[in-house]
């Protein structure tokens, strides 16, 4: 799995591991689910409330995962300088950057990793004053729980879908390039020009992913329990 293999000038390499593949498909699943028992309100937002902790399980997760896991998972693996960005925007690329996320692709990824987190800090602290309060508004100062509130009903949100739509947008243009960026996320091989290391994906790297998510989990639960 970690080798790259030659075919037709392309070699085929596992770029995206297991855990990364189902933390992407789960937070893209969460995400829909938040943005409609957001929405519909009432009842549902007993279930809001458990997704937005599965997220903040999640995003616990990619963190950790993002300095031990596979090699294009790791952050150190795109994370790049302004000026890589800007020459990578204007044509400068090199092959290395097809492989995992690319210059630009790192920003967005970057981008919806710190918004996220934002979105999820702040529901813990937000309360609409009806009957739906996060775990550790009790612990924050009335000011706090308002702002928080405020940015998470009227602002994140929105910047979460933008962001979101900037992503789908991409993906279409890549498409429209020949370049397909689901495939790889669904069973983790990619075709590039270059030869390059690939991902440790194994069944001891699978359990220790499913280890972390585990204690990330257990975390978010012990949160949760802070409300009462």
């Amino acid at each position: 799995m970690n080798t790259a293999q030659a075919s037709s000038n392309l070699y085929k390499v596992r770029v995206w591991d297991l855990p990364t593949r189902v933390f992407h498909w789960a937070l893209a699943l969460c995400i829909v689910a938040l943005v409609i028992t957001g929405n519909v309100g009432g009842n549902a937002m007993v279930w809001h409330f458990r997704i937005g902790l599965t997220v903040f399980a999640l995003l616990l997760f990619r963190l950790v995962w993002g300095l031990v896991g596979g090699r294009w998972s790791r952050f150190a693996a795109f994370i790049y300088s302004p000026g890589n960005i800007i020459r990578y925007l204007l044509g400068g690329g090199k092959p290395e950057h097809s492989v995992g996320h690319t210059p630009s692709g790192s920003v967005s990824v970057f981008a919806l990793l710190a918004v996220l987190l934002a979105q999820v800090a702040s529901g813990l602290v937000s309360d609409d004053e009806i009957s739906n309060a996060g775990p550790l508004t009790r612990f924050a100062s009335a000011a706090t729980v308002n702002l928080a509130t405020h940015y998470h009903s009227n602002i994140g949100k929105w910047i979460i879908l933008a962001l979101v739509v900037l992503h789908i947008g991409a993906i279409l243009f890549y498409l429209r390039r020949k370049q397909n960026l689901i495939k790889p996320m669904l069973h983790g091989d990619k075709e590039v020009a270059v030869t390059v290391p690939g991902s440790r994906d194994d069944a001891a790297s699978r359990f220790g992913a499913l280890v972390i998510f585990g204690i990330c989990a257990a975390f978010a639960g012990w949160i949760s329990r802070l409300a009462g």
